[in-house]
This record gives C-alpha cells, structure tokens and sequence, in this order.
C-alpha cells in the first residue's frame, strides 16, 4: 500500500524556499570557505579578507549573501565586524558530502 501524497501547501512551499536560500547562500566556493572558517569559531571581516586575498567589498557581498540566508551572524564591536556560523550542523553535511566525493 503506498502513502499519502502530499500537495505543496503554502507553508510547506515557504519552508522549501527557506532551505533553497539556505542552499544558494552556501553555493560557491568563496562562501563555502568562508562558512568552513567560521565553523572553528568567529572571526572578524579583516581576518576573513585575508585568508581569501580579496577586496573587503567582494568578501562583504558574500558575508552578506551568507548573513541573509541565516547561515551567519554578524556583531559590531567598536570599529571592527565580527562573525559567527549560525548553522553548526553544516559541518555534518559538508562531511558527507565529502565522503560522498572521495568513493
């Protein structure tokens, strides 16, 4: 006996478009790496510009890609930005996705 189907109701479809932005927020390398960086703890925009060797204005579009979809939180401290993996358990599904990768 097969299950029920089930139609896409309006607050099913809001929360499929949720994971979608979730989804496009992590899709490019850049902001893979930045998420990867923020998995081992905050880190403020100078240190993150750094590390990828490109301009603040290209690192803050993707922060703010990321920041937008709920992957991260920013927090002003002073004169400096600091940043924080909202999501943790991104580091499992990178995981597997890496283990997918290497069979």
């Amino acid at each position: 006996m097969a299950g029920k189907t089930k139609k896409l109701t309006g607050r099913r479809k809001a929360r499929l478009e949720q994971k979608a932005e979730v989804l496009k927020a992590l899709a490019h390398p850049t902001r893979l790496f930045l998420v990867e960086e923020l998995e081992k703890g905050e880190r403020c925009v100078c240190e993150l510009t750094a590390m990828v060797d490109v301009d603040v204005s290209t690192i803050s579009r993707h922060l703010a890609q990321l920041r937008h979809a709920g992957v991260i939180a920013a927090e002003k401290r002073s004169n400096q930005v600091f940043y924080r993996l909202e999501i943790p358990c991104l580091g499992s599904l990178f995981a597997c996705i890496e283990d997918m990768l290497e069979k």
